[in-house]
């Protein structure tokens, strides 16, 4: 795998972590959700423009 390939990959787990951990605290709610529920959508989001971004540019390389 080349190292745009890796770095994929690790902002894919990355979102998929970020999103989990903020379904897991919007079903439970409390303190943990209030606190940190924008910052964790706001951390999803830049992860998911990131990995578009490493994508487009591993197709952009390969042509």
């Amino acid at each position: 795998m080349r190292v745009l390939g890796v770095l994929l990959l690790i902002a894919m787990v990355g979102v998929v972590a970020v999103l989990l951990t903020g379904v897991w605290s919007f079903v439970k709610g409390g303190p943990f959700y209030e606190r940190y529920g924008n910052r964790l959508m706001q951390a999803r989001v830049g992860l998911q423009l990131l990995a578009a971004m490493l994508l487009a540019l591993m197709f952009m390389t390969r042509l």
